[in-house]
């Protein structure tokens, strides 16, 4: 089992120093990965981030972990200039890059921009989109005339610093669970504000019913105490590989948030 952060990009995490001292206190106190929501928040209430400034930021102040969006709603951004982003970011991480991508959440930030918040649609230009980034990643030079989009014999420069950058899939729906066994893994939703929303007996029947590569994450978001991996281990009972630790205002203060962090996993 590995042990990241899943980190709001909205609310006290908004403000990016923030974000850098929570990813170098992670490089610097034992966890191996720092994951960020990607919301445009400010379209219903708090303060938002971009997700790419941040990760950039985090890039030049860690050495160690994995760093990546959890999860980018692809459908809102361009596959082209998608592509370019991550495969700079992989670059200037020295290939710690992981790409999390999904439908994306509602909250209005489809529709108030005039965009389709149809579940169906976005899932369309998922899918689409995901076959265009993962060629574009692996090297190929693409020419592509589908429904959404459509690229005229181009080839991705610089590529990546992997040879084969990981992309996890986000959602629970059973379309979900398979797109994610095309690709590298698996991020599910296993929690709210609340607290767990899966058992690990319902992951484990969910990841059992998908064919999936041999070496394929799967991802847990969760709660707990530093030093304390009860809980953790019996999601890697389920077949879980990441425990990422859920970051965000309504669970405590920005400063009780940075202690748990330096308290380590």
């Amino acid at each position: 089992m590995k042990y990241g952060l899943s980190v709001a990009n909205f609310g006290s995490f908004a403000e990016p120093r923030r974000f850098v001292d929570l990813a170098r206190a992670a490089d610097d106190n034992g966890w191996d990965g720092v994951f960020v929501w990607d919301h445009l928040a400010f379209v219903w209430g708090p303060p938002s981030a971009d997700v790419w400034v941040l990760l950039t930021a985090a890039a030049c102040a860690t050495e160690r972990v994995r760093l990546g969006p959890l999860v980018t709603p692809v459908a809102r951004r361009r596959p082209q200039i998608l592509a370019n982003t991550v495969a700079t970011l992989d670059r200037l991480s020295g290939g710690r890059v992981v790409f999390g991508a999904a439908l994306g959440g509602g909250h209005g930030e489809f529709s108030r921009f005039g965009e389709n918040e149809n579940a169906r649609a976005r899932a369309d230009k998922l899918d689409e989109a995901l076959t265009l980034l993962r060629r574009w990643w692996d090297g190929e030079r693409v020419t592509h005339h589908g429904e959404h989009y459509v690229v005229d014999d181009v080839a991705l420069d610089p590529l990546p610093a992997q040879r084969r950058l990981p992309i996890w899939i986000g959602g629970n729906a059973p379309r979900a669970v398979r797109r994610a066994a095309r690709f590298d893994g698996w991020a599910a939703n296993t929690s709210s504000p609340e607290g767990m929303t899966m058992s690990p007996d319902e992951l484990r029947e969910k990841f059992d019913a998908i064919e999936r590569p041999r070496d394929f994450d799967v991802v847990v978001h969760g709660y707990s105490d530093a030093g304390d991996t009860t809980r953790p281990n019996e999601y890697a009972d389920a077949g879980a590989t990441w425990w990422l630790e859920t970051i965000h205002d309504t669970r405590g203060s920005y400063d009780e948030l940075l202690g748990r962090v330096r308290s380590g996993p």
